[in-house]
């Protein structure tokens, strides 16, 4: 992986709210993380969850699911707590340390990861935020996006706002069929001009999870596969949202409470 970062890129992530990164895998380890995923999605049998019997295309609590949701892409969360291949890809302490660098914090906890498919001929993804669908609150929270499939203009690849994650709050708008609905939530927004990412197999992003961002559709007959990981800061505390977080767990939680159990959230670096 080529996990070393310029000054010149954090800085840019820290004003942008995202940065891409050409050629973040080697050929071998591109073939290894497909290899990994593929695996691990079909030991799901579908399955979205670790716990469960919510399938993809199903309402599992998260994101309401509809015809039209469940054809915008397959999600399947928390693979590295059923695939020993994907937790040693996941649990990496040089991805950390990235994170850390970028973010601007000591410690780094993995979320949750994440495999997103878009199926050919699959919905656009409408402009949203992710740090308001966790469980916690944190203006430093952010995730890699890696692409295992060439992300293009044609198959739908990401977009952003830049700047946005500066002025944008907790709120969670929530991802809508109208690609414009986050603009009645953060209208001083609605004419910046969006940077499109396309990026080959094996380049990454990383992205502020305030920052407002989305994906164009599939328009052909392939798939544009991403393997993914949401991070949270070391010190994070529950707000109250449940997210993946199960019903045994969020019972034993108070809100203001450290997210701080190593089973769920393991802590993958530290300085």
């Amino acid at each position: 992986m080529k996990t070393s970062l310029s000054e010149a890129q954090v800085l840019s992530y820290q004003k942008e709210g995202f940065l891409l990164i050409e050629d973040f895998l080697s050929a071998d380890e591109l073939s290894s993380w497909r290899t990994a995923v593929t695996e691990a999605i079909e030991q799901r049998g579908g399955r979205k969850l670790p716990y469960g019997d919510v399938k993809v295309g199903e309402d599992d609590g998260i994101n309401k699911e509809s015809d039209y949701y469940g054809k915008v892409f397959d999600q399947l969360l928390n693979l590295w707590q059923t695939n020993d291949k994907v937790k040693q890809i996941m649990l990496d302490e040089k991805l950390g340390k990235m994170v850390a660098t970028l973010a601007g914090c000591s410690g780094i906890r993995i979320w949750h990861d994440q495999a997103l498919i878009k199926r050919p001929w699959a919905n656009p993804t409408s402009w949203h935020l992710d740090t308001p669908f966790w469980s916690f609150s944190d203006r430093r929270a952010m995730s890699i996006w890696v692409a295992l499939d060439d992300a293009t203009y044609e198959n739908g690849c990401l977009y952003f706002i830049p700047g946005s994650c500066h002025k944008t709050t907790f709120e969670n708008p929530g991802i809508g069929k109208n690609m414009d609905a986050i603009f009645d939530f953060y209208p001083q927004f609605k004419n910046s001009r969006s940077v499109a990412v396309p990026m080959k197999a094996g380049s990454c992003s990383f992205h502020n999870g305030l920052t407002i961002h989305g994906a164009g559709a599939n328009m052909t007959n392939g798939f544009r596969r991403a393997m993914t990981c949401a991070y949270m800061p070391d010190g994070a505390t529950f707000n109250g949202i449940k997210n993946i977080l199960t019903d045994e767990q969020v019972a034993k939680l108070k809100v203001g409470d450290l997210l701080n159990d190593n089973a769920q959230n393991p802590l993958i670096y530290s300085k």
